[in-house]
């Protein structure tokens, strides 16, 4: 894995609280319908890339949202909100990811929202943000203004932006469909009590790589998550992977899905992105269409 380093310094830090300061108080868990936020002036939707920003609890916050050369407003659409690694930006994840070109060929909106002082108050760390509040009202804000599908928003995240995709998932009830997780976990305080899982039905796809340092805290926490939610293996359901890879499918009690992806020549990476500094062109699969792919097949269940 081809890392500066600057950011493997940062991805320490992320996974030790460091100076993120990752066990500051969690924040309140928000209820779904929460419309606090108020969105930039004079915003009109409209096909193209918009620099926006969202007022939540007292701070501005600002994202990166793409809406594809398709994108009618009078139509809903189908929406993924894509979370940085630490330290990041949205602008960041957006090189990586390479979401945009997905998006215009399937008609979907990509929101990029940058976390403060570069990082996101996820299950480990970065900060004190109420980032789950945030992410509520920016869905939110996206579904009333932008005509984001209800039922199809999705969450995705590398690292540090990986973790608070499944705190997220957990605390944001109903909110998002499905999470697509690469190099991040299940793991901290936080995840300890067993209650800790989604109330209502959230499938999950991620990507772990074998020679990443957290490979093994990423797979306990998995097997946790599966345990709670007594999911099973599922054989079959999709094509095999790719020589080398794995690929295990499981259906859990809720009805929800859980697809790990095991990459043993991976680092702490994105498999598939020629751009950006946490990308694996070299990987023999690529997560972005593999996510979207999971995503469409997982619009929410009620």
């Amino acid at each position: 894995m081809r890392r500066t380093i600057a950011v493997l310094a940062g991805l320490v830090l992320a996974f030790t609280g460091g100076a993120c300061g990752g066990q500051a108080e969690p924040a309140a868990a928000p209820t779904p319908s929460g419309r606090a936020a108020a969105s930039t002036p004079a915003e009109r939707p409209a096909a193209g890339d918009h620099e926006l920003t969202l007022r939540h609890g007292g701070v501005e916050r600002s994202y990166l949202l793409h809406a594809p050369p398709g994108y009618d407003p009078a139509r809903p659409a189908a929406l993924v909100i894509a979370l940085h690694f630490f330290p990041g930006t949205g602008a960041d994840m957006r090189e990586l990811t390479g979401l945009d070109a997905r998006a215009d060929r399937e008609n979907f909106l990509v929101a990029y929202p940058d976390g403060r002082h570069g990082g996101f108050n996820a299950l480990i760390c970065c900060g004190s943000a109420d980032d789950v509040g945030f992410l509520t009202a920016l869905t939110a804000h996206l579904v009333d203004t932008w005509r984001a599908d209800p039922d199809r928003v999705y969450l995705t995240g590398i690292s540090n932006g990986g973790d608070l995709s499944f705190r997220v998932a957990v605390e944001a009830t109903g909110v998002f469909a499905a999470i697509g997780v690469v190099s991040g976990g299940y793991s901290g305080p936080l995840t300890e009590p067993d209650s800790y899982v989604p109330k209502r039905p959230v499938s999950v796809i991620t990507f772990v790589g074998g020679q990443d340092q957290y490979a093994g805290i990423f797979h306990d926490g998995l097997r946790t998550w599966q345990r709670r939610l007594g999911c099973q293996p599922v054989a079959g359901r999709k094509p095999a992977a790719p020589a080398g890879l794995s690929r295990a499918d499981a259906r859990c009690a809720d009805g929800s899905d859980v697809t790990v992806w095991s990459l043993p020549e991976m680092s702490h990476s994105w498999p598939g992105a020629t751009a950006g500094t946490l990308a694996d062109p070299d990987a023999s699969v690529t997560a972005t269409d593999l996510i979207w792919e999971f995503f469409a097949a997982h619009p929410r269940r009620t």
